[in-house]
């Protein structure tokens, strides 16, 4: 039998295979690690930059790439450091705080080359990374798009923590599958997918960086006569069938949050399944 990160690294490379559209790999140096990016689209196009939910790895983005935003688009889909993913961590200089995940983020950009402002997408945990990275380096960003965005708006519903708990607690590939199954109402997701996230289960655990809300204050906001807006084209778009918040609440906390920034909510879509089953939605979110 193979090891755990041989099934994985199978796995992952099976979703990859499935991109519809060429893909580089590369590994980029930063602080902190080593961090497989995964880019498509015209050389020359505008970057933009993608980072998944926690434990769902860059693969995520496939979908989206071949919906239109390779199209339009430098992609660059990337492995979060100490995620289940390619990434590989610096032994010893483990990311710990949001600033931490700033200045990796920023290895990151910079690791890219010369380009001009960059669209910073993310789901879930990857868009409460964007949303603090967006507050602390809004100069960098020409548009950050929020995917169903956790622990930026408001917290989780307690039913949905309970219903996890098992699975981070002691995941296994039928803990993670049932619960999928569950937060996405039975969708019909791409097998490979599903096979991968349930080899995440084997993955080294690292514990996530947690801390709180990002404060997006001015963010969104076209700076006038000296006012503190940042000119940044915020969006943000909510999946209406989410089991982890109530999309309409959050949606109306991120748009008093965010006067400034364009808010919405896609009905019949689940939390987890957003990235797969709504790329059409979400390319034309981050491309118009």
């Amino acid at each position: 039998m193979p090891a755990a990160s041989d099934r994985f690294r199978t796995a992952y490379e099976e979703v990859l295979a499935q991109w519809p559209v060429p893909v580089r790999s590369a590994d980029l140096p930063t602080p902190y690690g080593l961090t497989r990016v995964h880019s498509c689209g015209p050389a020359g196009a505008p970057p933009l930059v993608l980072l998944p939910g926690a434990g769902a790895t860059s693969t995520v983005w496939g979908a989206c790439a071949g919906a239109g935003l390779a199209g339009t688009h430098r992609v660059h889909a990337v492995d979060l450091v100490g995620e289940p993913g390619l990434s590989v961590p610096e032994p010893g200089r483990v990311v710990r705080t949001t600033g931490d995940l700033v200045g990796w983020l920023d290895a990151v950009i910079d690791g890219l080359g010369p380009q001009g402002p960059v669209t910073l997408g993310g789901h879930s945990y990857g868009a409460w990374i964007a949303a603090h990275y967006a507050a602390a380096r809004p100069a960098r960003l020409g548009r950050l798009v929020l995917l169903d965005p956790t622990q930026v708006f408001a917290g989780l519903r307690p039913g949905y923590v309970l219903r996890a708990l098992p699975m981070l607690v002691r995941p296994t590939p039928e803990r993670i599958g049932s619960f999928l199954a569950w937060e996405s109402g039975g969708a019909a997701l791409d097998p490979a997918w599903l096979r991968l996230q349930g080899e995440t289960a084997r993955f080294p655990a690292v514990r996530p960086v947690t801390g709180p809300r990002p404060d997006l204050a001015g963010l969104g906001e076209a700076p006038v006569g000296g006012t503190s807006g940042t000119g940044v084209d915020v969006r943000v778009l909510f999946a209406g069938r989410a089991r982890c918040h109530d999309a309409d609440r959050v949606a109306g906390a991120a748009r008093r949050v965010l006067p400034g920034a364009r808010v919405d909510v896609l009905p019949g879509v689940s939390h987890h399944a957003l990235p797969l089953t709504a790329a059409g939605e979400i390319a034309r979110l981050m491309t118009s």
